[in-house]
């Protein structure tokens, strides 16, 4: 704080300092406090020497590089402290000695200073947030510069203004402006608001060709019923009753009763009696026209044909099986499975008579008949065209079987592949046991045997057939399973179980695996290990699917009659749910080259269906049933079991619970 004349500095701690006094260059410098003693010996006693910082208001980091900080009234240097305290010194300082709390080091002399107790207060009620000076009240009542009671005398007398009494130029000009606008035509005036009411007829816009709508919406009431021969004055002597269905009527409630009016019989006209009932019955009559709505109901006329999508028709979508061709007999029980060689020469069946047959396409001949052990619940042919293998799931056992069919050195290039394994120098644990049949198993054609310790219910190969996957009737994580045929190795590719699994399938392009449990199906990669995409079907039991050609497709059959068509680029929940068939889908099949799939039910039937998916993906895929193929007759409430497409020619097999197996053409 600066006085007037005289230069004189207020120190934060109220203490008036010494004015100061031009420096050489002329500026005026600011004092510095006085240093302070930092030992508790010269405590209160004056001090020896004034020194007294005159470097003014500067960084002190100027200094940095100096021996000395500053200097003081007589123009000498004040030299930094000298400071040798390491930090095992300043622990023991700060230990020992009481003040050290409150001891702070002074940045123009380099002195440590000991702060008073009103200084630490001073410290500490800054820090709160609080006023300096304690005597400083921030709660004093506020002083009510006006009163609320109103006084004869302004509070200020003064005399108008001359500007208050001439007119102003800004409002002048803004006139002029507006003048010159309504002349102009730019602002014209509001009109005048009508008074007079505005009347408005409801009916009036009901129908465009009638003066009013509400002649054309009447309603006319009903007519009363006209009277028959009861009402009579002389009524015909069958229509009289006898004196016991008077009183039966007159006991009867008014709304029970047939005839309203009682049948009387009198001489001639004019000696029948005023009706009693007249007033009473005419009356109700107004209320009931009052009280009771009538609604013109508008009929609409909507063609039937409208409301059926625009589908092509059956014949522009040939070719596709119409007709039964062939029937394959042998079976002596229900056929469960079917499979086709890569070929589409050689069919392979299995049945629950204990046999898999092998039969020519063309011409329904059993080539082959191998005898197992148990009920056959799934066969696979093996899809690489270089090897003649089937996989046949039989119990607790899946059988690799050469057929020894078509090309004999085809066939005897599988036998070699399959003698010419290594088995490793170190054993590794597996889930199953490979065994290698020998003596009149290998004569039947069995080549490998894989046992596992549960039922297999499921067998199926990778497109490029070295891999096969196999699904177990059991809980847990290792319902299924993967094998390697060419090393003899198997794996279980899941931790732990999602639920009960209905069946598997690789996908036909991409390493993927699709693993269908009773509600969902998950679709998982098998390079990432990792889940891709669930399914959500919306059926209570998933019984089968089959993927298309192109991989971008699924369609799974269940059990409560459901067929679900999903697209994979487009949502994880069913593009289309077809429910075509009366009872449980057991089989869906897709072809491999047509757009065409089919599902096979309980109920006897083979639906085929002409699946066309566009390259274009803005295009949805086109779905339309063509055909219902029938032959089979239900047996034990099962129908067609298994449904299976040629894989060059739109011939569709079909294997049923009738024991035969059928060609569609």
């Amino acid at each position: 704080m600066w006085g007037c004349g005289s230069h004189v500095l207020i120190s934060p701690w109220g203490r008036r300092l010494p004015a100061t006094r031009p420096d050489s260059c002329g500026l005026a410098r600011l004092p510095s406090r006085p240093a302070r003693a930092a030992s508790s010996s010269c405590r209160g006693k004056p001090l020896a020497q004034d020194v007294r910082n005159t470097v003014g208001n500067i960084p002190m980091e100027w200094y940095q590089d100096y021996p000395h900080i500053g200097y003081d009234l007589d123009g000498k240097r004040i030299y930094k402290p000298v400071r040798t305290k390491d930090e095992l010194d300043k622990f023991l300082d700060k230990m020992e000695n009481p003040d050290y709390w409150r001891t702070v080091q002074d940045k123009q002399t380099g002195a440590d200073l000991r702060l008073t107790d009103e200084q630490v207060e001073l410290v500490q009620r800054l820090q709160k947030g609080q006023f300096g000076d304690v005597h400083v009240n921030p709660y004093e009542p506020a002083i009510d510069f006006f009163s609320s009671q109103v006084m004869i005398h302004p509070v200020t007398n003064r005399p108008a203004d001359k500007r208050s009494f001439i007119p102003s130029l800004l409002e002048k000009e803004k006139v002029s402006k507006l003048v010159h606008a309504i002349k102009m035509g730019w602002i014209k005036p509001r009109k005048p608001k009508e008074d007079t009411p505005t009347y408005y007829d409801l009916w009036a816009q009901e129908d465009p060709n009638s003066i009013l709508g509400r002649h054309k919406m009447h309603v006319p009431a009903p007519k009363l019923r006209l009277p028959g021969h009861e009402e009579s004055y002389n009524p015909p002597p069958e229509y009289l009753l006898s004196e016991e269905e008077k009183l039966a009527w007159e006991q009867q409630e008014v709304a029970e009763r047939k005839l309203n009016v009682l049948p009387q019989q009198h001489r001639c006209l004019r000696a029948v009696p005023a009706y009693a009932r007249f007033i009473h019955e005419r009356f109700e009559r107004c209320l009931d026209l009052y009280l009771c709505p009538r609604q013109r109901k508008m009929r609409v006329n909507v063609d039937p044909e409208d409301l059926i999508p625009k589908l092509p028709k059956p014949r522009d979508l040939q070719p596709f099986p119409t007709t039964q061709a062939l029937v394959y007999r042998g079976h002596t029980s229900l056929v469960r499975c079917l499979s086709i060689s890569p070929s589409g020469q050689w069919l392979v069946s299995g049945s629950d008579d204990g046999t898999v047959r092998f039969w020519e396409v063309s011409s329904a001949r059993c080539m082959k008949t191998l005898p197992v052990e148990g009920v056959v619940k799934s066969v696979a042919w093996n899809p690489n065209p270089a090897v003649c293998l089937v996989a046949v799931a039989v119990e607790q056992s899946v059988l690799l079987v050469n057929p020894c069919l078509g090309d004999k050195l085809l066939y005897a290039a599988t036998d070699q592949l399959i003698e010419g394994y290594v088995p490793p120098e170190e054993e590794r644990l597996q889930p199953v046991t490979w065994a290698v049949a020998a003596g009149a198993e290998h004569g039947r054609g069995v080549r490998l045997i894989i046992r596992h310790g549960k039922p297999v219910k499921q067998v199926t190969w990778h497109p490029r057939g070295d891999y096969l996957a196999s699904v177990l009737a059991a809980d847990g994580h290792t319902q299924v399973l993967i094998h390697q045929a060419s090393k003899r190795w198997s794996q279980s590719p899941f931790r732990r179980s999602k639920g009960q699994v209905q069946c598997v399938l690789f996908h036909p392009l991409r390493p993927f695996f699709f693993v269908a449990t009773q509600r969902c199906v998950r679709l998982y990669n098998l390079l990432k290990q990792e889940l891709a995409k669930k399914l959500l079907t919306n059926c209570k039991w998933v019984s089968s699917m089959a993927v298309h050609p192109a991989g971008d497709n699924l369609i799974c059959g269940s059990y409560d009659s459901k067929l679900a068509w999903f697209d994979l680029d487009l949502s994880t929940k069913p593009y289309r749910v077809l429910r075509h068939h009366k009872k449980a889908l057991r089989s869906v099949a897709f072809h491999r080259h047509y757009p065409l799939f089919a599902s096979g039910s309980d109920d006897g039937s083979v639906i085929v269906c002409h699946g066309m998916v566009y390259n274009d993906l803005l295009q949805n895929p086109l779905i339309v049933p063509v055909k219902v193929l029938k032959g089979h007759a239900p047996a034990r409430d099962l129908g067609v079991l298994d449904v299976l497409f040629h894989p060059t020619q739109p011939w569709l097999f079909s294997s049923g619970a009738d024991a035969s197996i059928r060609l569609f053409a």
